[in-house]
């Protein structure tokens, strides 16, 4: 086993196994392992935003944050899958991503004995349990479980369509509808 020099050091990895998250951030409900990662995590709520990614012209509120980011567009890639050879910007992505070849599901639920290969997905499923719907629709006040169905709802009221056919260029909220329309393209032919 892993060896810690303080206590809080090993109580801190034990959450990496248990799936554990006692932090959470008081506006948006969303919990954390750590006192530092709810830290880091609350910036994103600021309103200032003052460093801007010059790729794709994301915001972000700290220097590092932006970092943190623009690795994603760089090429540079260094940690690589050994059996698929799929490439990963940082080690930890690769870890994640070895379990699909595993099968290793390390963070099992503690009330019906549920694996997942990550943390935030039984962190997600608890919710099945717990029936807490902590991601709240500042329009109209509806709840969701997973923060992607909050995203997915909220289209509704912005009428933003992200996912485009290119066949025709009609446009969907959800991707499963885009997939559900171009079945009528492949009925055409």
């Amino acid at each position: 086993g892993k060896r810690f020099k303080r206590s809080s050091n090993l109580q801190e990895h034990r959450r990496i196994h248990s799936g554990e998250r006692p932090f959470r951030c008081p506006r948006c409900a969303k919990s954390f392992k750590t006192p530092y990662e709810l830290q880091r995590h609350a910036l994103t709520h600021c309103a200032e935003k003052p460093f801007k990614c010059a790729d794709c012209g994301k915001d972000f509120p700290t220097s590092n944050a932006l970092l943190l980011h623009q690795r994603q567009h760089c090429d540079d890639k260094p940690h690589v899958c050994g059996v698929c050879g799929k490439k990963f910007t940082y080690g930890h992505s690769l870890k994640v991503h070895e379990r699909v070849h595993t099968g290793d599901r390390p963070f099992i639920c503690p009330l019906c004995g549920k694996g997942f290969k990550q943390s935030n997905a039984l962190s997600s499923h608890e919710r099945v349990h717990t029936g807490e719907r902590p991601f709240v629709c500042k329009t109209c006040g509806k709840a969701f479980k997973q923060s992607s169905y909050l995203v997915i709802h909220e289209r509704a009221h912005t009428g933003e369509r992200p996912y485009k056919c290119e066949v025709c260029g009609k446009a969907f909220a959800r991707p499963s509808l885009l997939l559900q329309h171009h079945r009528v393209h492949s009925q055409e032919r």
